[in-house]
């Protein structure tokens, strides 16, 4: 996406997302003549899948388990419909959304304790985040303050806020990002903990967001009844999601929900979305089931704990060039051209 030349590894790295074979959630996909436990050279790389078998090199066994894997048998049935005589030399990616410019519609989505998988945990994310142009959202449980995150980040960071203490407490800690930078607040519904959970009622949501100057996110949406919910009281904006399908085991991925969801917000609301995200092909099928933007988590994880900030940076940026090849060969050369029309949902 920058201003250089195309390189052959970049060419390489959009055949390659089209070649990859599905990613299992059983065991991360293999370097073809990779010796084991060796850690290629981060210009090697030429997608993001084999960035999940780096990690795994990287890692205890443990510690990968907590980042391996995805459902991604919803983006299998989905596939394009290419129009090439389009012209797409002037590709634009970029949005606004609340008042700031995005380079792409791709934010490095919450992870928390990121010094579990590196040493330069949430700083080097943000460093890598912001060499791609890319925001952040930062985790309501990270490993570092969150004001030496703000200082690593040149670029849009947001905040995560679990609910999973008194409003009081809660609302300290939207406080402290907001005074720190954090341009919006995302309040995920659910806790990964059980036990840890309080009710996410409209009471509790409205006391924590009440004389906010920043936009408020639900992140946890998964039903148009939900969805509708929301808009009529003005949240600002829908993060689908299920938390990587951790709370309720069998529940439907987020991309199958979508659309509906889309239409419910009826474009009152912007529609962010994470889970199973691994392609810049299936990031450009979000946008088209209504879409605003997507959060990509474990993959950016995986360039970090495997070549630190450069390798979430480099996940990024293979995202971003490959969702503008997509866009291209669809003859969508702006975001706000694609829709439904692109792509074609496949019987299971």
């Amino acid at each position: 996406m920058r201003k250089n030349s195309l390189t052959r590894r970049r060419s390489l790295a959009g055949l390659g997302s089209l070649a990859a074979p599905p990613l299992m959630a059983d065991q991360p996909p293999s370097l073809i003549g990779e010796p084991p436990g060796r850690i290629a050279p981060l210009a090697d790389l030429v997608n993001v899948l084999e960035f999940e078998n780096m990690a795994a090199r990287s890692l205890a066994p443990a510690v990968y388990e907590s980042i391996a894997g995805g459902d991604r048998r919803f983006f299998d049935r989905i596939t394009f419909r290419p129009r090439m005589m389009v012209p797409a030399t002037q590709l634009d990616l970029s949005l606004e959304l609340f008042g700031d410019k995005m380079f792409a519609p791709v934010i490095a989505g919450p992870v928390a304790r990121l010094q579990q998988y590196h040493a330069d945990g949430e700083a080097g994310m943000a460093r890598g985040a912001s060499e791609a142009k890319a925001w952040m959202v930062v985790s309501g449980e990270s490993s570092q303050p969150l004001e030496k995150i703000v200082e690593a980040s040149s670029t849009v960071l947001w905040y995560q806020v679990l609910l999973d203490a008194d409003p009081s407490a809660i609302r300290a800690r939207i406080d402290r990002a907001v005074q720190a930078g954090c341009k919006a607040i995302c309040i995920t519904t659910s806790a990964p903990h059980p036990a840890a959970r309080r009710p996410a009622s409209w009471d509790l949501i409205d006391q924590l967001r009440k004389g906010l100057n920043v936009p408020v996110l639900l992140k946890g949406i998964m039903t148009p009844q939900e969805a509708e919910t929301a808009v009529k009281r003005h949240i600002d904006g829908i993060v689908v999601s299920n938390y990587g399908g951790l709370l309720t085991p069998g529940m439907a991925p987020p991309m199958e929900t979508l659309p509906s969801i889309a239409d419910a917000a009826g474009g009152k609301a912007p529609i962010l979305i994470d889970g199973g995200f691994r392609r810049g092909s299936d990031i450009f099928k979000a946008l088209a089931f209504g879409a605003t933007a997507v959060l990509v988590a474990r993959p950016v994880v995986w360039g970090l704990a495997a070549y630190g900030a450069a390798g979430a940076r480099q996940v990024l940026e293979m995202l971003q060039t490959e969702l503008a090849r997509d866009m291209a060969q669809t003859g969508k050369p702006k975001l706000k051209d694609v829709d439904r029309s692109v792509v074609k949902l496949h019987q299971a």
